[in-house]
């Protein structure tokens, strides 16, 4: 494809981002302790019109700049997030505290091949799998606090309730979204 460079030359991100749920981020402004969790998957749909339009560019597949994902590459990544987040939503609410599969995402960046996946195609899938985490959060507007509370834990140990998993998830969905704007 066109305008794709070099897929590892993105420096890995090492970060641990749950500090997210602490303080608002710096990069892209959300303050995850001003989202009421009942606005959830109003949130992430409102997000959706910019990874749309971005899939839609005729340079979707080129990077910015070195080092920097392409329009294509952070569909690709926002995409599996919008996936992977709604299966740890969906583990939290049927088992009792369940440790979530460690997952890699500039592993998969590779091995997935974003660089060179179709834009449409991505584009269609970020969206039914927006909708599809917005609707499971949507199901959750009217519960009560003791399912908001449902434990969860990932890999390296960093703990979630079903109300902090979702604000976490969230960051992540408009930070990137942000992230094409620049």
């Amino acid at each position: 494809m066109a305008g794709v460079s070099d897929p590892a030359a993105v420096e890995p991100d090492t970060k641990d981002w749950t500090w997210v749920l602490e303080r608002p981020c710096p990069q892209c402004g959300f303050d995850a302790s001003l989202v009421a969790r009942a606005g959830l998957g109003d949130r992430t749909r409102a997000t959706l019109p910019a990874y749309r339009d971005a899939l839609a560019r005729a340079d979707a597949a080129e990077r910015p700049a070195p080092g920097v994902w392409s329009p294509l590459e952070y569909g690709c990544h926002v995409r599996d997030v919008f996936r992977r987040f709604d299966e740890r939503l969906r583990l939290m609410l049927t088992e009792d505290d369940p440790a979530f599969e460690n997952w890699d995402q500039d592993a998969t960046a590779l091995a997935d091949r974003y660089a060179e996946q179709d834009p449409a195609v991505v584009s269609a899938e970020l969206l039914a799998a927006g909708e599809a985490i917005a609707g499971r959060f949507d199901a959750l507007r009217a519960a009560p606090d003791d399912v908001w509370q449902r434990p969860g834990r990932r890999s390296n140990g960093s703990r979630f309730t079903v109300e902090s998993l979702g604000r976490y998830f969230l960051h992540d969905v408009v930070h990137h979204a942000d992230d094409l704007r620049r």
